[in-house]
């Protein structure tokens, strides 16, 4: 069935799709790859634009019209990847002939074999329950979980390791915050104000809509300067106020590619009462990030996207905060001290906020993905050194062409640091699933959909969804190049082309 599914040939934002594509691909362009469903029928549909696909044996065109890569003769020096060899997963062809180019960092990293090694050799040799057992093994596992906490707390510069509570996600860490504080710990009533922005993360933005509805609270979104798409620190001005209680913001958007200015947010904040919560998802992976500098009150962390494993979260917390005014919303084991019928006392810190037994693995992982970033990679500095770099070939490579829209600020005004090594980005006339299944066929892996920020995208970008490549430490312009060329030969075959904006 599966072979005649593949053999026939079908129809998918709008145009005709080949016979001769692979079965997975149909499958992944008829799933829609999570798009909404009002992508049908938008501007950006090929629905006027019917065309069908002869085969071809390769969607590179061999000399794209290209100022900026792609074609071999760039005049921009090459960056080579920091470290592409550590890692297994990217030493394999995505289809034959082909090899993997990944660019959805984004959305997940890559793990290095150290990596790898860390959560087999704990499993092999040290795994127990940990803070629960009087024997050797367990206390070996207790010993590498709290060096994992320690050595999380020295990458971010916390004060001390208690600040750094181990979650199941990011996603988790910030619905730890909204109802451990705002519900529990009783610090949101009606009419106070959440200050978010609209460029918000689903995690950081349901969640408090969430607990807005159970407490009153009324929620703020700071916008975008229209000409920049830089957050509008005017705007962010005039709506903080004394009713605000709380200001939450990525520090990294993860579609516009953005840096913000957290520090700056942070004094404003606070010389106004607020707590801040910044959403770290797409800095601490990419950048150095030092919580006192910042002086932010929360921050949250993914260690799937710093080359851990999934399943381990950070969130960081000032020790004041989570011992004066948050409340644990989860019970049962390891939070508690004292448990009687009908009352319990509550452990110190950060245990009272680590229910149950712990991803004790995935944190001794964790640590050893610190350990590669601090220490194999040559610290966070050559890092975010390099990234900066691969930030700004990415997003010249893309916004050369007249079809291409790179959301976000401009380079320009952006500045160096401005800008993350991620662009997200619509083609005109063309289905971002069409794109990001086409160049799969080329072995790359870019992100089509609304990246969790679906009102992001259709009340401020006003399109239902992007594609999205985001680079790291394992990805060299090389990639990129490649990108450019599948770019080319996709939107080619969707009966399109792509055109250098003059100089």
């Amino acid at each position: 069935m599966e072979a005649a599914a593949a053999a026939a040939a079908f129809v998918f934002g709008g145009h005709a799709w080949p016979a001769s594509l692979p079965s997975s691909t149909v499958r992944r362009a008829r799933s829609g790859n999570r798009l909404p469903n009002d992508f049908r029928g938008h501007d950006h549909s090929l629905a006027r634009h019917p065309v069908s696909f002869p085969p071809r044996a390769s969607l590179e065109t061999p000399h794209p019209p290209t100022r900026s890569g792609g074609n071999g003769h760039d005049d921009r020096a090459a960056i080579p990847a920091l470290d592409a060899h550590s890692f297994p997963i990217l030493q394999q062809e995505a289809h034959p002939g082909k090899r993997l180019v990944y660019l959805d960092s984004a959305a997940t990293s890559q793990k290095p074999q150290c990596v790898l090694d860390a959560l087999l050799r704990f499993y092999t040799r040290d795994n127990a329950n940990v803070h629960r057992g009087a024997y050797a093994l367990s206390a070996r596992a207790t010993d590498a979980f709290e060096a994992a906490r320690a050595a999380v707390a020295g990458f971010l510069n916390a004060r001390n390791s208690v600040e750094v509570v181990f979650t199941r996600n990011a996603t988790e860490a910030i619905n730890t915050v909204a109802y451990a504080w705002g519900l529990m710990g009783g610090r949101l009533r009606a009419g106070d104000e959440i200050l978010l922005t609209v460029m918000e993360h689903h995690a950081n933005l349901v969640p408090w809509q969430m607990i807005a509805a159970r407490t009153g609270a009324v929620l703020r979104h700071v916008p975008l300067d229209p000409h920049t798409q830089l957050l509008d620190m005017e705007a962010f001005r005039r709506l903080l106020t004394d009713r605000t209680k709380l200001v939450a913001l990525p520090h990294v958007s993860n579609v516009l590619g953005s840096v913000q200015p957290v520090a700056e947010v942070v004094r404003l904040a606070h010389a106004a009462g607020a707590l801040v919560l910044v959403d770290a998802c797409q800095s601490v992976p990419h950048m150095p990030v030092d919580v006192q500098a910042l002086d932010c009150d929360w921050l949250v962390a993914s260690g799937h996207k710093m080359c851990a494993p999934s399943g381990i979260g950070i969130l960081y917390g000032k020790e004041r905060v989570l011992t004066d005014e948050m409340q644990p919303f989860l019970g049962g084991g390891e939070m508690i001290e004292n448990v009687y019928w009908h009352r319990s006392t509550y452990a110190g810190l950060p245990h009272k906020f680590e229910a149950g037994t712990p991803a004790t693995a995935d944190a001794v992982a964790l640590a050893e993905a610190v350990r590669y970033l601090s220490k194999d990679l040559g610290g966070m500095p050559r890092v975010h050194q390099f990234e900066r770099q691969m930030a700004r070939y990415l997003y010249e490579s893309l916004s050369q062409f007249r079809e291409v829209t790179v959301h976000g600020p401009s380079w320009e005004a952006a500045g160096a640091d401005g800008r993350a090594a991620l662009c997200a980005f619509t083609i005109r006339d063309v289905h971002p699933n069409d794109i990001s299944a086409i160049v799969d066929l080329e072995g790359i892996a870019i992100r089509s959909g609304h990246h969790c920020a679906q009102p992001l995208h259709r009340d401020v970008l006003k399109v239902p969804g992007s594609a999205r490549a985001s680079a790291y430490v394992y990805n060299s312009s090389e990639d990129i190049d490649a990108l450019v060329r599948a770019l080319h030969g996709a939107v080619e075959m969707l009966g399109a082309q792509l055109t250098l904006v003059p100089l």
